[in-house]
């Protein structure tokens, strides 16, 4: 049992053969349901050019579930710095902190969110990739741009996102809370936690290390069935492997018909070996370990299965089985 707070990371995954706009419809039951279920914050990720995953904006998508919910937090997990001008991501999350009482985080991140190089220039208005120096320089300008241009209280809650040692770094020196992308390089995650832990520097939005961990949870009654769940995601996984960006969402029966190499199931073994999937026996023990080795101050999670009520369900079960309850005294 765990007793670090618990959140959740919305990728909005498209199912084959349904139109995008029943994922938006999707994410709004979500919203909702996070929100009852009492977990403390819910960020959108920023994705583009994908069959699979829906490009949604994550400012527009968190200011319709603040319009929706009672109490979670919501933002970026993460808006993508450099597809934006600074002075932009300051007025946009500026405004929904101001209209929506304290309850807006933006996380900042620095991929392109694309896997297609037509893509990634034309958000970047024809630039390349951009460079250590440039992301620096457009992190600490968005983070000036609300303290000098919007001039509205109270301020979203910024946050560094990170796969790497050296976005780590960059936490660190600027001295923001940084969210850990375990889901994606789990391989990376303590070195660049103790790197951020040891070169952390205080700063107004942060006083000391705050350490956020993403999970890839997939909970349901039973190994097997959780089992079942995370086969589409593990289709996507191994396309990724050999570089196919643009792989559909399938279905788990489509799923459950695909023949993985000797090679690419011992992968998908070693990722899950750093993630959370089964019962919900299976998923306390997993949780439990990530928030022992890591030292997470809160664990994000992100469940990215195929069908709207097994998403929901695994995020009842873990609020069920997993966290521990708060003690009473008499």
């Amino acid at each position: 049992m765990i007793t670090v707070p618990l959140s959740a990371l919305e990728v909005a995954m498209v199912q084959t053969g349904t139109p995008a706009e029943d994922t938006l419809g999707d994410t709004t039951e979500f919203a909702r349901r996070v929100d009852d279920l009492g977990y403390l914050r819910l960020w959108y990720a920023e994705h583009h050019h994908s069959p699979a995953i829906g490009a949604f904006p994550p400012v527009v998508l968190a200011a319709h579930a603040a319009a929706l919910t009672a109490s979670i937090r919501l933002g970026s997990g993460g808006v993508l710095a450099p597809n934006h001008a600074p002075i932009m991501l300051a007025e946009q999350f500026g405004t929904l902190a101001a209209l929506h009482g304290g309850r807006i985080d933006l996380g900042i991140g620095r991929g392109p969110g694309t896997f297609d190089e037509a893509t990634a220039r034309a958000l970047r208005r024809g630039a390349g990739p951009t460079t250590d120096d440039e992301y620096r320089d457009n992190v600490s300008s968005t983070l000036r741009f609300l303290v000098d241009e919007v001039g509205l209280d109270p301020l979203p809650e910024p946050w560094l996102l990170s796969s790497s040692t050296a976005g780590a770094a960059l936490a660190a020196e600027l001295g923001l809370p940084i969210a850990f992308a375990h889901h994606i390089r789990p391989d990376n995650t303590l070195a660049a936690l103790a790197h951020y832990r040891e070169h952390f520097t205080p700063s107004r939005w942060c006083a000391s290390p705050r350490v956020l961990v993403c999970v890839e949870t997939v909970c349901a009654e039973t190994d097997e069935e959780a089992a079942r769940l995370v086969g589409p995601m593990d289709v996507i996984k191994v396309g990724l492997l050999k570089g196919q960006g643009g792989i559909p969402f399938p279905t788990p029966e489509a799923a459950a018909a695909h023949s993985f190499t000797a090679e690419e199931s011992k992968a998908l073994a070693g990722f899950r070996a750093h993630q959370a999937q089964g019962s919900p026996e299976t998923v306390a023990k997993q949780l439990t370990e990530v928030v022992d080795l890591t030292g997470a101050d809160e664990l994000m999670l992100v469940t990215p299965v195929y069908a709207l009520a097994d998403r929901l369900r695994s995020y009842e079960l873990v609020k069920e089985h997993v966290v521990m309850p708060p003690t009473t005294t008499a």
